[in-house]
């Protein structure tokens, strides 16, 4: 009978959790998805604000990781409940082109370089029971992120990361992440594609419901369901693009000059076409554009949509990013969509720590 009433009482003290570097709130959705009651979100990025509040039952702290206090976040920790600090760290820095193109004392003198140790500073101070990070896969490779997991080790933490094939967690994506979880509870880990039960999903899946536009036109009844004009240029070009292809098979004629160029080669995935039966190419901040990247529409002449990029991130269609009646800025909500954690994954990651603490419960290690 101790351990049955023990039993309930582990099950109802829950997780409270803050997200830094929230962003619009894809970590944040997926998080709470999973039964975790995430209470506030911080970002320096104050267009993020409406569409972080309004999708999700937390408070956004407008303010620089780098200038958190103790004392402004623990109040968002409830009593008897676990914490989980949760985040990631603006990655560009880390990206592939960013760690081939900088040196690394231009590297080193770019101010987001440390907030993953500001990151560390936040556990340091609150201690929460559980955190998770999430970010590109270059960072595993760098000092800073070796510190980061030695200050958790240090603080008693039980530490995992592994690098995540999205596309097998059934988010339409070909996108590969690091996750980090830890826990000064024990031993934690990321549940499988398997455990998951997740289902492969495809650009088709994930957008082929969504209403014909025209290049530069938007759809009456969605505002987010709108995409960038083309150039005359850029339309011949589209026009030349078959599904999964690139430049490398237009006519010469249509072929950019710095394409031309040993030092172009290497572009290849730019001005193509998505493919329809595959998972997309991993969503950027400039998603909408369709010589940034393979972001032409598997079959129509145009980017794909704002809309479309939001759901291959797998935020629900329901997901506001901008109030009802404003005037949609392309450059601002493309950058919050391309940002963000997919949600889907936000739920991987969220699932996981509820069945780590689920497991701690069965075993009756943990209170």
């Amino acid at each position: 009978m101790k351990a049955s009433s023990t039993h309930r009482s582990q099950e109802m003290r829950g997780i409270d959790a803050v997200d830094l570097f929230c962003g619009a709130g894809g970590l944040t959705y997926g998080l709470s998805q999973a039964g975790i009651e995430v209470k506030a979100g911080v970002d320096l990025d104050r267009a993020c604000q409406y569409a972080y509040e309004k999708n999700n039952r937390a408070k956004f702290i407008f303010k620089s990781v780098t200038e958190l206090t103790k004392q402004d976040l623990q109040g968002y920790f409830g009593a008897g409940k676990l914490k989980l600090l949760a985040g990631c760290a603006p990655c560009q820095t880390f990206s592939t082109y960013s760690l081939k193109t900088r040196s690394t004392e231009s590297q080193n003198a770019n101010g987001r370089w440390f907030l993953l140790n500001e990151f560390a500073r936040m556990v340091e101070l609150l201690l929460p029971e559980l955190v998770t990070m999430e970010n590109v896969p270059g960072l595993a490779e760098q000092n800073v992120f070796e510190n980061f997991k030695n200050t958790l080790e240090q603080l008693n933490y039980k530490v995992d990361h592994t690098i995540v094939d999205c596309a097998e967690y059934g988010i339409p994506q070909k996108r590969r992440r690091l996750v980090l979880l830890a826990s000064r509870l024990g031993n934690i880990r990321l549940l499988t594609p398997k455990e998951c039960d997740a289902k492969p999903l495809t650009v088709r899946d994930a957008i082929g419901d969504q209403p014909p536009l025209e290049a530069g036109s938007k759809d009456p009844s969605d505002p987010m369901h709108q995409c960038s004009r083309l150039s005359p240029l850029n339309m011949r070009r589209i026009r030349a693009s078959k599904q999964g292809s690139s430049w490398r098979d237009w006519p010469e004629e249509l072929i950019a000059k710095c394409h031309k160029k040993d030092s172009g080669s290497t572009y290849g995935s730019v001005y193509g076409r998505m493919c329809w039966d595959e998972p997309s190419p991993t969503m950027t901040t400039q998603f909408y554009g369709f010589g940034n990247g393979r972001f032409g529409h598997p079959e129509q002449d145009r980017a794909i949509s704002l809309r479309e990029g939001a759901l291959l991130q797998t935020f629900p269609k329901s997901y506001q990013f901008t109030p009802k009646g404003q005037a949609m800025n392309q450059r601002v909500v493309g950058r919050m969509i391309g940002n963000a954690v997919p949600v889907k994954l936000g739920k991987v990651i969220g699932d996981s720590i509820m069945q780590h603490i689920k497991h701690l419960q069965r075993s009756n290690e943990i209170n």
